[in-house]
């Protein structure tokens, strides 16, 4: 018994050392976990409803809310300047990715997300991309043309090999609905996937404001500001020029795919930008989740003495609609050759411009609706993304 009370009495300090140390441990674990802070502040946005950026003190929140139609989760990204790196931990469970700012490596997967790397001066940081034929940019073509950005092969099934080989710090990719076996690859391989839906924005300034998620990833939210501010206050002037003209063209647009008419609904971003530039397009009052899918029969009853047709789907030419039905050339428009058309305005490469830019620069395109429209207003402006087909 006296050996036992003496063997348990050597036992018990070293028993009570080892707890100690333990519990030290473990509140020093948690002390190197910095929480997110009462004080935080959200990045105002005057359009853009698919993503939010919220700041903390040390550290940023960029939260996604709708990247594809009827998306229900919403995915969130920690944005850690670099300088930061020492002083942070956060819980990577709280997050989709946790991304070190500014961004000095990047695979974008679409030619609308090109635009706000040529505004932000960050071309430099692109190092791939899928299809990069269908590119325009001038300066993101020499890239190309120079090795520095790599080709990735298609959208559906990006090349991994190659891009792992590149090492990006992010992936800023689009989704239909989510489901992209090459991007949970990716996010397998310890490469952020950040979800852009700029595409899924309901009007033409909010797809612009996109700009300010690619500000965030670079630090260079002032910048981005500054930059959609100009694009908002071009937009809104050319608006307020055509608000005061009295005669309004009516307007037909789309055409025929197999045996269904597409054209744009009267809440689409498209019928708002022939709203703004006060014209009188003739599905404006119909609404509809997504485009109208019509027959010849019942847009050439309310269209045919339209004055105008803007975007008739992919035909160049006056030729080419008049092979593929000849029903076309009973528009007034086709009689008038008052057709126009932005698949005629081609990168080095074949690429459309528009299909690049338009989503960045709504200011350029409510102008060319306009000078088409009101050919006196505007006077020493020339289309950018518009020309009448031949």
């Amino acid at each position: 018994m006296i050996r036992s009370r003496i063997y348990l009495s050597l036992r018990l300090p070293i028993l009570l050392l080892f707890i100690s140390i333990f519990w030290s441990c473990k509140e020093d674990k948690k002390a190197e976990k910095i929480e997110p802070l009462k004080n935080e502040t959200v990045d105002s946005l005057s359009f853009a409803i698919g993503f939010q950026i919220k700041n903390y003190e040390q550290y940023k929140v960029l939260e996604i809310y709708n990247p594809w139609p009827k998306a229900e989760e919403t995915y969130r990204y920690a944005l850690i300047p670099e300088e930061n790196l020492a002083t942070i931990t956060l819980n990577k469970d709280e997050y989709d990715a946790i991304l070190t700012t500014p961004i000095k490596k990047i695979v974008v997967t679409s030619t609308t997300h090109i635009p706000s790397l040529e505004l932000l001066d960050e071309v430099e940081s692109l190092v791939g991309f899928p299809g990069s034929t269908y590119i325009s940019s001038i300066n993101t073509r020499k890239r190309i043309d120079e090795g520095k950005i790599r080709e990735l092969g298609k959208n559906e099934g990006i090349n991994t090999e190659v891009l792992l080989e590149l090492r990006p710090e992010v992936v800023v990719g689009f989704g239909i609905d989510g489901n992209n076996r090459t991007f949970e690859t990716i996010k397998k391989s310890g490469i952020p996937v950040i979800y852009n839906g700029d595409w899924i924005e309901t009007s033409p300034l909010a797809k612009a404001e996109w700009i300010k998620f690619f500000g965030a990833l670079y630090q260079k939210e002032a910048m981005a500001d500054s930059i959609f501010n100009k694009i908002k206050w071009e937009y809104y002037k050319a608006k307020t020029l055509a608000s005061n003209i009295k005669n309004r063209p009516t307007i037909l647009s789309g055409a025929l795919e197999k045996d269904v008419w597409y054209l744009p609904s009267g809440t689409s971003p498209e019928a708002q930008l022939m709203k703004d530039a006060n014209v009188d397009y003739l599905w404006s009052e119909v609404s509809s989740a997504g485009s109208l899918a019509l027959s010849f029969e019942a847009v050439f009853s309310k269209a045919q003495n339209a004055d105008i047709w803007l975007s008739p789907s992919y035909y160049n030419s006056m030729e080419a609609l008049k092979n593929a039905n000849e029903h076309y050339t009973q528009f007034k428009a086709f009689q008038n050759n008052t057709i126009y058309s932005f698949a005629n305005t081609l990168g080095p490469t074949g690429g459309v411009t528009y299909y690049e830019e338009g989503f960045a620069r709504p200011d350029l395109v409510l102008k060319d609706i306009i000078k088409i429209c009101h050919p006196d207003m505007l006077i020493d402006y020339q289309p950018h993304f518009f020309k009448k087909l031949e």
